[in-house]
């Protein structure tokens, strides 16, 4: 799961009453971090996005799989058999480091399901999962999106004035 990976990068914290993330704690067991502190696991993803959308040597996903090594196994809660990264009920620091681990590692494999991007706003530099039919989304959200058009707009405005 990117967008997990995403959100801790982003926010640095994974926040349990969010949709997202209160759906995979519930259905994986997992205890919330106390406090949402996630030590040094939010810079290390971000550091593995950055290296990941600039084409750079994976070093921080190679980092990520030594401290927190994924625990392979099959799953059939959902009715079919799937791949877990981490067992039910891991302390959900460990938890997201070995799902993050994994799932970066694909990434930095070349999983062709998944395209990583920064948001190319101002003073922005989010990162976001790409999930468009052609694959060239540009901004983290359509907040970043507007303003940048907005701003865009204002500069062609005051030039022609």
């Amino acid at each position: 799961m990117t967008r997990l990976a995403v959100e801790l990068a982003n926010t640095g914290t994974l926040d349990e009453r969010g949709e997202l993330v209160g759906a995979f704690f519930a259905e994986h067991e997992v205890t919330p971090a106390p406090g949402g502190d996630y030590g040094e696991l939010p810079g290390l993803v971000r550091t593995a996005l950055a290296q990941a959308v600039d084409g750079a040597a994976p070093d921080a996903v190679h980092r990520l799989l030594r401290d927190y090594p994924p625990e392979m196994h099959l799953s059939d809660h959902d009715g079919g058999w799937h791949i877990h990264f981490s067992r039910n009920g891991t302390p959900a620091r460990r938890w997201a480091g070995q799902l993050i681990a994994a799932q970066l590692a694909l990434v930095a494999a070349g999983d062709p399901a998944v395209t990583l991007g920064r948001c190319a706003a101002a003073g922005c530099g989010n990162y976001f999962v790409d999930q468009s039919r052609n694959r060239t989304r540009r901004f983290c959200s359509n907040a970043c999106a507007s303003r940048t058009t907005v701003a865009a707009h204002r500069a062609r405005a005051a030039k022609n004035a």
